[in-house]
C-alpha cells in the first residue's frame, strides 16, 4: 500500500501528519474540493525534465506553471512536462500520478514554487487517489529541502 511507505517514512523522521480519505479524485482541484482542502494548500506534483533530468515541480492545486519562468529560476536550457512513459517507474508503489512531492525518497530534486511556501500546512497525496497526508509546510521543507522558486501562476481552470 503506497501510503504505508510514505507514513513510515515520516514516521520515522517523526513528522506529524494527518491522513483524510476521501472517495477517488483524479483532478488536483477536484481531490482538494473532494476532501474539503483549499487548492492552495493542495500541493500537486508534477514531473517536469530539466535538461533531461526528471524533477519534480510542486505547487498549488489551483495554480499552472509557468515553463518559461521555471527554465529562468532553474538556469535550465529546456524544460519540458516529462510523459507519463517516463516517470511512471520511479514510483511503482504509487497509483499512476497520485505520487508525493517527497522527491527525495525517489532520487529527484524537488522545486517548491513560492506561494506554497507561504502556507502553514499543505496537504498532497498519499500515493493513491483515496488518501492525502496534511502537515505542518515548515516539516515539509525540513524534510525535502526544496529549492524554493516563482514559477508558477493562478488559474481559474481545473488542472
Amino acid at each position: 500500500m503506497p501510503a504505508m511507505n510514505i507514513k513510515d517514512y515520516l514516521d520515522n523522521n517523526h513528522i506529524h501528519y494527518t491522513t483524510i480519505s476521501h472517495p477517488p479524485a483524479y483532478t488536483a482541484q477536484t481531490i482538494a474540493a473532494t476532501a474539503h482542502v483549499s487548492g492552495k494548500d493542495f500541493a500537486k506534483t508534477v514531473v517536469v525534465k530539466l535538461d533531461g533530468k526528471l524533477t519534480m515541480a510542486v505547487l498549488p492545486a489551483n495554480y499552472r506553471i509557468d515553463f518559461d519562468r521555471l527554465k529562468k529560476v532553474t538556469g535550465a536550457k529546456k524544460v519540458e512536462l516529462a510523459t507519463e512513459q517516463e516517470w511512471k517507474e520511479y514510483f511503482p508503489e504509487c497509483e499512476v500520478g497520485a505520487m508525493p512531492p517527497l522527491g527525495n525518497l525517489y532520487d529527484m530534486d524537488v522545486f517548491v514554487t513560492e506561494s506554497l511556501s507561504e502556507d502553514n500546512v499543505i496537504s498532497f497525496n498519499a500515493g493513491t487517489y483515496t488518501e492525502l497526508i496534511q502537515m505542518k509546510y515548515q516539516d515539509f521543507e525540513n524534510l525535502v529541502n526544496p529549492h524554493i522558486e516563482h514559477f508558477s501562476d493562478r488559474t481559474i481552470a481545473s488542472t
